[in-house]
C-alpha cells in the first residue's frame, strides 16, 4: 500500500501511479467549508467519479465509498442528494464490486476542530441507547471502524453492488 498526494483537478496526469485492485474513496467535505454548492459537489460528486474512473481505466476491480446515511438521488436535502447522485453515478460503473458504506455521524479525532459537530457527537453519543431496532442505524460510529469495515469488505471478494448502513458497517468492523 503507498499513499499517493494528488491535485483532483489534475487526475488524469497522474499516469499509471493510481492503478490498483482496490480503491477506497472517503473524498468529502462539508458545504460551509467548501464555500458554496457548486465548490462541494465538485469535492463530494465529480472527484470521487472522476477518481474511479481513472481506477477503472487502471484495472482497478474494487471501489470502496464512504457515502452517509440518508444518501438518495431524489433528496430535497442537497447533502444527500449529492451524495446518492454520487452512488447512483459509482453504482453504474463496471467494477467487478463497488461497496458502499453509509455512517451515520463519525466520531473521531479530526484535524479541524468543528464545535457544532462536537455538541452534535456528544449528544448522538450519549441518547445512543435509545437507539435500537430500526433506529440502530442512526448511532454515531467511530471512523476508524468504518475504516475496518472497508477492509473487511474488500477482503470478502463478493461481486456486484452493495450498500451498508452504520448498524452493519458496525457489524463488519468488528472483524477488521
Amino acid at each position: 500500500m503507498r499513499l499517493i498526494e494528488a491535485d483532483f483537478d489534475r487526475l488524469p496526469g497522474l499516469g499509471d501511479t493510481l492503478g490498483a485492485d482496490d480503491v477506497f474513496c472517503c473524498l468529502g467535505t462539508t458545504i460551509k467549508k467548501a464555500g458554496t454548492r457548486e465548490a462541494f459537489r465538485k469535492v463530494d460528486f465529480t472527484y470521487p467519479v472522476d477518481a474511479a474512473t481513472l481506477a477503472l481505466e487502471r484495472g482497478a476491480r474494487q471501489f470502496l465509498l464512504i457515502s452517509s446515511l440518508g444518501a438518495n438521488p431524489e433528496s430535497r436535502v442537497f447533502y444527500n442528494r449529492v451524495k446518492g447522485e454520487l452512488e447512483e453515478a459509482i453504482g453504474t460503473l463496471p467494477f467487478v464490486a463497488v461497496h458502499i458504506f453509509r455512517p451515520s455521524m463519525l466520531l473521531g479525532d479530526r484535524v479541524e476542530f468543528r464545535p457544532a459537530e462536537k455538541v452534535g457527537a456528544a449528544l448522538m453519543t450519549s441518547l445512543s441507547f435509545l437507539m435500537t431496532g430500526k433506529r440502530r442505524k442512526y448511532r454515531p460510529i467511530e471512523a476508524d471502524v468504518v475504516a475496518r469495515a472497508m477492509v473487511y469488505a474488500a477482503g470478502q471478494g463478493n461481486q456486484g453492488l452493495h450498500t451498508y448502513e452504520s448498524d452493519t458497517i458496525q457489524e463488519m468492523g468488528t472483524h477488521g
